[in-house]
């Protein structure tokens, strides 16, 4: 399977655990940098596979094999991103580019090798979960999205869900990160800014962001 169609593949089934996302070819093309044309094109290929669901102007389903196709190259990023960011202590962002670039070159053997060196991590560093060889998930159903949390709580930041460097730099000068503690406050502008109090500072977030970092109540 070539990377783009493998990109492809990925990218519908981060699509479908988002928030306020769709899987239509559209969003699909902007989400990987292409035409529209383009994603239209390689989602009727891919249905010719059997690894998707398409029909004109709906969104795009995966079938059984694409999702387990999906989590196998999710699972060998994962555990790139686990590797470098504790083997090298690579940044946030740098551990997504390079795992971007590694999990299509990775077979299932190394993968399982790296899996056993790290003692077999639930979690990359970004708090997501690393799937199993199985295609299984577990997902924590502790996790509430930040644009979601109650207001007048302290929580626990779980999961950092973007992949953009703006977005990894914006949280590592703010001490946004796995484990940091903090207290939502007011909402604003019917909800679409949100207050945060983290060690002693106060922050305004747009749901950009908000929908993108995952808090829980415990540690």
């Amino acid at each position: 399977m070539s990377v783009s169609k493998e990109n492809f593949i990925k990218t519908i089934y981060k699509l479908q655990q988002g928030v306020g996302q769709n899987t239509r070819p559209g969003t699909i093309a902007a989400a990987l940098g292409i035409s529209n044309a383009a994603a239209t094109d390689m989602a009727r290929k891919l249905a010719a596979r059997g690894l998707i669901n398409y029909v004109k102007y709906q969104p795009v389903t995966l079938t059984e094999s694409g999702r387990l196709m999906a989590l196998d190259v999710l699972r060998k990023h994962r555990l790139w991103e686990a590797f470098l960011f504790e083997v090298f202590g690579l940044s946030m962002h740098e551990i997504h580019r390079e795992a971007e670039l590694l999990e299509h070159q990775t077979s299932v053997f190394l993968a399982e090798k790296i899996d056993a060196f790290l003692n077999n991590p639930t979690t990359d560093p970004h708090g997501d979960p690393i799937p199993a060889t199985d295609g299984s998930v577990v997902f924590s159903n502790k996790n509430l999205i930040l644009s979601e949390a109650p207001a007048g709580a302290t929580y626990y930041v779980s999961r950092l869900a973007g992949s953009e460097e703006e977005f990894f730099d914006f949280c590592r000068d703010n001490k946004i990160a796995i484990g940091a503690q903090l207290t939502v406050g007011n909402r604003y502008n019917a909800g679409q800014t949100t207050e945060i109090v983290i060690e002693d500072t106060k922050l305004l977030l747009n749901t950009d962001f908000t929908n993108l970092i995952y808090v829980k109540q415990n540690q």
